[in-house]
């Protein structure tokens, strides 16, 4: 069976609906089904029903995909397919995590004292988290110039090349590592861009706020879990014994994705997602243990993914170690940060059955120049 991504789409003189990705066709889902809960123009109430009503779906998509109901993908509108109602950024890879520690904490150990005791994460803002093709406004804000603060754009946007995971069933508590799959419906790719320059001066004591707030940008299509059956690999080995709640020894939960990031159609890293240290399931336990409830819509992302290699790295800061090495183009251009006019995307595949490769869409964004009407603070 093929991936089936699900999204939300419209075409001219109709309204949004649910559409399920076939080839270079969209699977009206409304019409093939005939069931009205694809025709809310979002997929908030699809997730809300659960396990049971997912797999009847996609029973039957093979059987609807061969019906009339399939509209080419260049004639539609894709849309973001499901409310945001909370979003959550994780810090999962411990090559990224290395990285970042070794370029600003030089000369000391690049992990924090809590790093491989528990999911680091931040709360972000659901409000802007975009669909792919939202273009990207260059932040302002404060950033520190020599000894003092000043105001104005933002001279080191980057982008963080993530996975992310949609949750479909609500819960009141505590999600159990092995209850993952009960309330999670599937996966999507995510962007969350980052301003550096901001998000350094102004992260020390509370983490992340006006560097990442700006913009997250989300893939159009979320691939279910059960479509990525053939890419579930056990995590890494982990050197430190983590407590009960986190222990998701045999799950399985790592996912062998290739992710690809290409800045102006130009491929500049391949990051690969089964080495991230902390899985989803342990992500959601950790996320949830305080009481912290989870609704239908609820975002949460892996952090940037990086792997060991030059070539494996997730982000501009790390690709131009902190904007000391800039990265060359095949085209003689060089980057630390990006400048505007850059297109970015990312996109990533997973193994399938019998050999196949599945492929998870892909997410873009385009850097406009900050907005001048904004006063001066």
């Amino acid at each position: 069976m093929t991936a089936f991504p699900h999204g939300v789409f419209s075409t001219p003189g109709a309204g949004r609906r649910t559409g399920v990705l076939v080839g270079d066709e969209v699977l009206d889902l409304a019409a093939a089904s005939g069931d009205p809960v694809h025709a809310t123009g979002s997929l908030d109430a699809f997730l809300a029903q659960g396990p049971a009503a997912w797999a009847a779906v996609r029973e039957q998509l093979p059987r609807w995909a061969d019906g009339p109901h399939r509209v080419p993908l260049a004639e539609v509108e894709l849309h973001l397919p499901f409310t945001v109602a909370d979003y959550v950024d994780f810090y999962s890879s411990r090559h990224h995590a290395e990285n970042v520690g070794r370029i600003f904490r030089p000369g000391s150990p690049p992990l924090t004292p809590n790093w491989e005791h528990l999911p680091i994460g931040y709360h972000g803002r659901a409000g802007t988290v975009a669909v792919s093709g939202t273009d990207v406004v260059r932040p302002c804000g404060q950033r520190l110039d020599g000894d003092r603060p000043t105001f104005g754009p933002s001279r080191r946007l980057d982008v963080e090349a993530e996975v992310g995971f949609v949750v479909g069933v609500p819960a009141p508590g505590p999600v159990p590592v092995g209850a993952f799959a009960d309330h999670v419906f599937g996966v999507c790719l995510v962007n969350d861009w980052s301003a550096r320059d901001l998000q350094a001066w102004e992260y020390v004591p509370l983490g992340p706020f006006l560097g990442k707030s700006f913009l997250t940008s989300v893939s159009p299509w979320v691939v279910p879990l059960a479509a990525l059956e053939h890419a579930r690999v056990d995590p890494p080995p982990r050197g430190t014994a983590v407590l009960p709640y986190l222990d998701d020894a045999g799950l399985r939960w790592g996912l062998e994705l290739t992710l690809e990031v290409r800045l102006n159609g130009h491929v500049v890293s391949r990051p690969p997602f089964a080495a991230m240290h902390w899985t989803a399931p342990q992500q959601l336990a950790h996320l949830t243990v305080n009481g912290a409830t989870v609704r239908t819509g609820d975002l949460f992302a892996s952090g940037t993914v990086s792997g060991p290699g030059r070539d494996q790295r997730g982000s501009l800061l790390e690709l131009s170690w902190g904007g000391t090495e800039p990265l060359t183009l095949p085209d003689g251009t060089t980057r630390t940060f990006l400048e505007d006019g850059d297109t970015v995307t990312i996109s990533a595949t997973a193994p399938g059955a019998d050999g196949t490769v599945i492929g998870l869409g892909a997410v873009t964004g385009t850097v406009r120049p900050a907005r001048t009407d904004w006063s001066t603070p």
